[in-house]
């Protein structure tokens, strides 16, 4: 019997998260809450076999290869959200004027920015917790694209423009990222 070549990536399931599958969807529960990702690609199959989660691909081409390697990371990022979580910091920069940023609902407020009248926002995504103490913001939740999608909001919001970037360093910045 000859056997056929394919593409398999295992990740072990952690202690304490509850797994299942509901069609091409991956469901992971845990201590810090519930995530889940779904599968595009027809081709790529999704088990669930002995405290595994086996991502695979029979006769893969290049691009299933490593769409096989990138859910498999998937994967491995939710069990990492919901049994510890993300979190990013960010350092409030300023030499020019004092940064005053406060959290209003889903919104990041940076007021006197360059010393602008208007405020700046920053859109906060669902399930993400922003807190803001003193010159250090912390930016954390258990799903990985929606906490560093808000950081990278925050920080694009205090974006230098029509002045030298030289001399006008003001901002907010990603400091530390830690899962």
């Amino acid at each position: 019997m000859v056997s056929l070549p394919e593409t398999r990536s295992r990740v072990k399931v952690p202690d304490g998260v509850n797994v299942r599958l509901q069609g091409r969807t991956v469901i992971a529960k845990g201590p810090k809450g519930e995530l889940q990702r779904t599968l595009p690609l027809s081709r790529v199959e999704v088990h669930v076999e002995e405290g595994n989660v086996v991502v695979r691909c029979a006769l893969p081409r290049r691009s299933e290869k490593a769409a096989v390697g990138a859910f498999a990371s998937h994967v491995k990022n939710l069990f990492d959200g919901v049994t510890k979580g993300y979190e990013y910091r960010l350092k409030t920069v300023f030499a020019h004027f004092p940064i005053k940023s406060t959290v209003k609902g889903d919104q990041f407020i940076i007021e006197n920015f360059l010393g602008e009248r208007s405020a700046r926002k920053a859109r906060i995504l669902q399930g993400v917790k922003v807190d803001v103490k003193s010159e250090w913001v912390t930016v954390t939740g258990a799903d990985l694209e929606k906490v560093s999608q808000t950081a990278a909001n925050i920080e694009r919001a205090t974006k230098v423009r029509n002045r030298d970037i030289r001399v006008f360093q003001d901002g907010i910045y990603i400091v530390t990222k830690a899962a």
